[in-house]
């Protein structure tokens, strides 16, 4: 038996996937990474580099602010951290309404959603992200289509690695978590995919807080989201439409 299918034992069928947004569908981090260093230049505080944001990424956006005034240490006394969140949400959205938006979906995302949806699985995003900016993205990357629950850091009291937003997206999918996975790629989905109950698959090229996701104790990885439907019909967990 693979690692998937032991897993998996004692759950009758898998009905829904819950996603990650941020390192799992979307690679977003050239535009974090801008809005952030233009929320530092306001303090006049040194800019970071991109690999040095990536790492930072994880949690959400106070996460993110937090981890920035770490990392900033000695020069952390002139930050204001609260008007860089808010700056940094300034121009985050900023950047997604305009022409600036590097934010792109990773290879195989598109085409797994359609091949999932054409199981007949329900499909929701669970995401640290305002609920709000994850509908805009989605939806001007043509991905929204098949998601039929979005459930944001703004959605809910606990954010991940919390249970609550999975608790939630099964509850507005009308599934229970014995009939749901979920596909992230940091140990903060993982966290909250063991307190909800739900089966967890990781991909390893996201953030993860800059620690390699393949170490992610996870029930099983697949390279992209493409191969997502052809792994869970393989492991008998999900029936053909």
């Amino acid at each position: 038996m693979n690692t998937l299918a032991a897993a998996s034992s004692g759950v009758r069928s898998v009905r829904a996937v819950l996603f990650d947004l941020d390192g799992t569908l979307l690679d977003t981090a050239a535009d974090i990474s801008v809005a952030l260093n233009r929320a530092l230049a306001e303090q006049g505080l040194p800019e970071l580099a991109p690999a040095v944001v990536r790492v930072l990424i994880g949690g959400g956006v106070p996460a993110l602010i937090g981890r920035t005034v770490a990392r900033l240490g000695a020069g952390a006394a002139a930050v204001d951290a609260e008007a860089l969140l808010d700056r940094f949400t300034f121009y985050y959205g900023w950047i997604n309404r305009h022409e600036e938006m590097q934010t792109r979906a990773y290879p195989g995302v598109a085409e797994g959603l359609a091949q999932l949806h054409a199981l007949g699985l329900k499909l929701a995003v669970v995401t640290n992200k305002p609920r709000q900016a994850t509908i805009e993205l989605l939806t001007r990357l043509g991905l929204a289509r098949p998601i039929r629950a979005v459930v944001g850091g703004d959605s809910v009291a606990h954010r991940k690695p919390h249970a609550e937003g999975l608790l939630r997206a099964c509850e507005e999918l009308r599934v229970g978590p014995r009939e749901a996975l979920m596909v992230g790629d940091s140990l903060t989905d993982v966290l909250a995919a063991r307190a909800a109950g739900l089966i967890v698959i990781c991909v390893p090229y996201g953030y993860n807080e800059g620690a390699d996701p393949r170490s992610l104790p996870c029930d099983a990885f697949v390279e992209s989201v493409a191969d997502l439907p052809p792994l869970l019909i393989a492991s008998g967990i999900v029936a053909l439409a």
